[in-house]
């Protein structure tokens, strides 16, 4: 039975790191607390941040001075310029090269305005129908690495006629723009697990190139997130079908982050730890998986978080 809690943030962090939240929203399930992780990142995380990231607090108050002023000669483009958490959730990918924060912030709204079908109002109590099929999911765990694990299973669990690409794809989003909240996310980065088991090649033929350039430009141009692998497993024959189709928008930096494992359990644990791991996939964990419904119990929690997120971007008829 899952029961809603909510912790208040500390007014100081808010200050300096958060989010247009109060509140950071939480959900109780048994003896464990699901939550967005919007505290300070770990002493261990803080150190990839300084090893990958260049981040240090000099560099990061100069850094958002600095693409403050670039942004501000955007004058097309709307956004939180007193928000510095905002900032630096762009910042932390691009290393925190502001140039290279404002290319990221840019193609980011540019890609929403060129998909507005898809992101339009888009936010959790209006895609209620994804979580419900229960075929996206977040481990309620990290990995070994610290970075957030999300599990897309497109095969016997997917009922294609009663849930589109489309609404996968808007869960996805969200799921991903909930994760750039976390500062811990920001910096060790997510990875993916494609579980294609049970795939029917009447699935196969939902799939298009129009939808596969998108997912592709979406990942490897519009994303400000670390996705460090995509790890496909339980694959059958017939996702070479698929897989052709992503092929022509493939560049070499995601594609040498593709893996494919099939039913190959020891290559998985390659990557990762089985202590991160259900047992479904070969794994030790002992946390429950967490539901899709009961992600979108939390996912809801932050409609509000969702509306900034949306109010943002570029403004019509400039």
């Amino acid at each position: 039975m899952s029961q809603v809690i909510f912790k208040e943030i500390d007014e100081n962090f808010r200050r300096t790191m958060l989010t247009d939240l109060e509140k950071v929203p939480s959900l109780k399930l048994g003896e464990f607390t699901l939550e967005l992780e919007l505290m300070h990142p770990s002493p261990e995380l803080e150190e990839v941040a300084k090893r990958e990231l260049r981040e240090s607090p000099e560099l990061q108050k100069e850094s958002i001075a600095k693409l403050r002023e670039l942004l501000k000669a955007e004058t097309d483009l709307k956004v939180p310029l007193d928000n510095e958490p905002w900032m630096i959730r762009f910042l932390r990918p691009a290393k925190y090269y502001p140039e290279s924060a404002l290319k990221l912030i840019k193609s980011y709204y540019a890609f929403k305005v060129k998909h507005e079908n898809v992101y339009k109002g888009l936010k959790p109590s209006k895609e209620k129908n994804i979580f419900e099929h229960n075929i996206l999911t977040v481990l309620p765990n990290r990995d070994q690495h610290g970075r957030r694990v999300l599990i897309i299973e497109l095969g016997k669990k997917w009922k294609h006629n009663k849930c589109s690409l489309d609404e996968v794809y808007k869960g996805c989003v969200l799921y991903l723009e909930a994760a750039i909240l976390e500062p811990s996310t920001q910096i060790a980065g997510a990875v993916v697990i494609f579980d294609m088991d049970g795939l029917t090649l009447q699935q196969t033929w939902q799939f298009n190139p129009p939808f596969a350039k998108r997912i592709l430009d979406w990942l490897q141009e519009a994303v400000p997130l670390r996705v460090k692998n995509i790890h496909i497993v339980n694959q059958p024959y017939v996702f070479n079908m698929v897989f052709a189709l992503f092929k022509p928008f493939l560049r070499e930096k995601l594609k040498s982050r593709i893996i494919f494992h099939g039913t190959d359990r020891k290559s998985l644990h390659q990557y990762l730890s089985p202590k991160c791991l259900p047992d479904c996939y070969g794994g030790t964990l002992q946390i429950p998986r967490v539901t899709g419904p009961q992600w979108l119990e939390l996912l809801l929690m932050c409609d509000r978080e969702y509306d900034a997120i949306n109010s943002y971007g570029y403004v019509k008829g400039k």
